[in-house]
């Protein structure tokens, strides 16, 4: 029992991320034009500032901008079913608990601007690149629930040393008891921001070919807060139960096995006193483990990486690559906990003070663009995320993640342009990846928009998108106890741009 607050501990810490589109800590919607369409790898426009930035050198000489905001609302369900659960007190009885989770992100704002003269093309981007906003478990996740319930085995021990109290005399302990029933009060929140900033050129070899090189800086804010508190036991006295709380409770305990150990041992019962004394040493360990429980972690890093991208034209069609190098981070941590981190090696990831591994994964995409008529374009794309090449702490547990685009963009005349396109990402994560703090589960993601032309020069984006998750099902069995765990989410995204020509 004595192990309770230190795996509570460490599950708080290991607080969820958000992730909108893309591989880990990835995002790719970094335009309203790509929640238009999400085809856009060998795209030539303002957003391949991103997306295919050796494309733009294919724009117009000038400057060129876009400004764009995004609203981002996911939710995270896991419904877990576990033995124990049917023991909480303030529970209906039934073993099935659903948590769910909320992720806001009411603004994520993205800017791409390109310069070009003659055959050069000088670039700059700013992006959410990871993360992007906050989520909350109002009461906690399964994981922290199934730690709490495991209070209720020592019922049976709780009660064998109140009859060891009562057969030593002491008046009234027999009529005292642990009952199978818990309480208790959970929490938790996460968020993080990962921050890119982007530089390159791009430059035209040939009518035809062109060619990129850049940087990209990442800096990463997370903070995870949760708590654990006000667990409770059952308490059964001359027959009523109540709820009482459990390290209180074990503490007064322990205080009577240590006090009667005592008077066993005036009384010259050495046996007895040895007895009561190692029952009072268990108590005392109890009531440590149930003991209330608040962290705050914070984390900060930054980390740079390259990137270089290709284009080619060839009649209707166009052709585009882009390499994104792996980024090494190191997130720093400044965490309230530092105390109970040190010795203990799950809480060590969070020690104050301590750099964690967190890379953000190479990324190889690779487009294609075709125009069946020079008003109507169709378009496909391939992503492949590098992730086993990650440092990270959960680099065993990952497989590299691919996606697969699709899309069309139709003039329906100079002012008013419609397009649409679908996404599909395939995570390859080993089942030791998927739990209620942390998962990502394969989608397929769909979205749609509209462009118009204001002027010549000014051009305005309105798009929709949305995610649909996959189910996955985890079956556990620790200790006999199986736990069955259903993982999944919702996305939706809507967002609103304005790209200028200057």
């Amino acid at each position: 029992m004595s192990k309770l607050k230190l795996v509570a501990t460490a599950l708080l810490l290991n607080a969820t991320t958000m992730v909108f589109a893309g591989g880990l800590l990835t995002n790719t919607n970094q335009n309203i034009v790509f929640l238009r369409n999400p085809a856009r790898d060998a795209a030539i426009g303002i957003d391949g500032v991103y997306s295919n930035p050796a494309g733009v050198a294919f724009l117009e000489n000038g400057f060129h901008v876009s400004l764009n905001l995004q609203n981002a609302h996911q939710t995270r369900t896991v419904e877990t079913d576990f033995p124990l659960f049917a023991l909480n007190a303030n529970g209906d009885g039934n073993t099935l608990r659903k948590y769910k989770g909320k992720a806001d992100a009411p603004v994520i704002p993205s800017i791409q601007a390109a310069y070009n003269k003659g055959k050069w093309s000088f670039q700059f981007g700013f992006a959410i690149t990871g993360g992007g906003g906050k989520c909350t478990f109002d009461n906690g996740l399964g994981s922290f629930e199934q730690v709490v319930s495991a209070v209720t085995s020592y019922a049976p021990s709780i009660n064998q040393l109140y009859q060891m109290l009562g057969a030593s005399g002491i008046p009234g302990m027999t009529n005292h008891g642990m009952g199978n029933k818990y309480a208790y009060d959970s929490y938790m929140r996460g968020r993080q921001y990962y921050y890119g900033f982007t530089f390159g050129s791009a430059y035209k070899v040939s009518d035809n070919l062109s060619v990129y090189g850049g940087l990209r800086l990442l800096y990463g804010s997370a903070n995870y807060y949760g708590y654990v508190k006000n667990i409770q036991i059952e308490h059964i006295e001359d027959g009523k139960s109540s709820m009482v709380n459990a390290s209180e409770h074990f503490t007064d305990l322990s205080a009577t096995l240590f006090t009667y150990s005592g008077v066993m041992e005036q009384m010259g019962n050495a046996a007895a006193a040895e007895l009561l004394a190692n029952a009072g040493g268990q108590a005392q360990q109890l009531s440590v483990g149930t003991q209330d429980i608040e962290l705050n972690c914070d984390q900060t890093g930054w980390g740079v990486a390259p990137i270089i991208g290709v284009d080619y034209k060839t009649g209707n069609f166009n052709f585009a690559a882009k390499y994104e190098f792996k980024t090494r981070m190191r997130l720093k941590n400044k965490s309230a906990n530092s105390e109970s981190a040190k010795g203990i090696a799950m809480l060590d990831k969070f020690a104050d003070g301590k750099k964690v591994d967190e890379d953000s994964p190479a990324l190889l995409t690779v487009g294609a663009q075709y125009s069946i008529l020079p008003s109507l374009r169709i378009m496909a794309g391939w992503h492949h995320y590098f992730d086993v090449d990650t440092e990270q702490y959960t680099k065993n547990m990952l497989g590299d993640s691919n996606e697969y685009l699709f899309g069309a963009e139709y003039d329906i005349n100079k002012r008013l342009q419609v397009s649409a396109g679908m996404q599909r990402t395939d995570y390859a994560m080993k089942d030791d990846g998927i739990n209620d703090i942390s998962f990502n589960v394969s989608s397929y993601s769909v979205g749609l928009g509209v462009g118009y032309n204001v002027t010549d020069k000014i051009k305005v984006n309105a798009a929709y998108f949305q995610t649909f998750y996959d189910d996955y099902t985890k079956t556990v069995t620790i200790d006999a106890a199986t736990t069955v765990n259903k993982f999944t989410r919702t996305n939706r995204v809507i967002g609103l741009g304005v790209d200028l020509k200057i």
